[in-house]
């Protein structure tokens, strides 16, 4: 996790949501990004996604059946379905999103019965240190701009 912390701080100073996300398979990062929606101009840019397009290129695979998934922030539908698709064996992420997030906030979309995946998710890890960066980036979003 704070690898993917590291991704997310990465991002802050490129001026994107401060999101990190890094796959891990054996004990080896395999793949790492962050959030690169504006970089990019592109709404699929999200940090888990690019790590997972990452880990399927490195692997020659996009069935990710023995990989976790670290994230600083709880997955939205967007990037849950992606680790679906991607068939990880496991998420794991640290501040939970009550606005978006797919893995225990709004929606549980790693366990629904409807679906043909599941994998084990485990939230809250170094959540403190996610969300203190998400809200250092949002608060000066806010902040007034001075006028000298």
């Amino acid at each position: 996790m704070r690898e993917a912390l590291e991704e997310a701080r990465l991002g802050l100073t490129a001026g994107e949501v401060p999101v990190g996300a890094v796959v891990v398979i054996d004990g080896a990062v395999i793949a790492r990004a962050h959030n690169a929606p504006i970089s990019l101009s592109d709404p699929t840019a999200h940090a888990e996604v690019l790590a997972l397009r990452e880990a399927a290129s490195k692997t020659g695979n996009y069935r990710l059946t023995s990989a976790t998934l670290y994230a600083t922030v709880e997955p939205c539908a967007m990037c849950s379905g992606a680790a679906l698709h991607a068939r990880l064996a496991r998420v794991v992420f640290g501040a939970s999103d009550p606005k978006a997030g797919a893995m225990g906030s709004l929606y549980r979309l790693h366990d629904d019965p409807r679906l043909n995946h599941r994998m084990a998710v485990t939230g809250g890890v170094l959540a403190g240190e996610s969300a203190k960066l998400l809200s250092a980036f949002f608060e000066s979003r806010r902040a007034p701009h001075s006028s000298a």
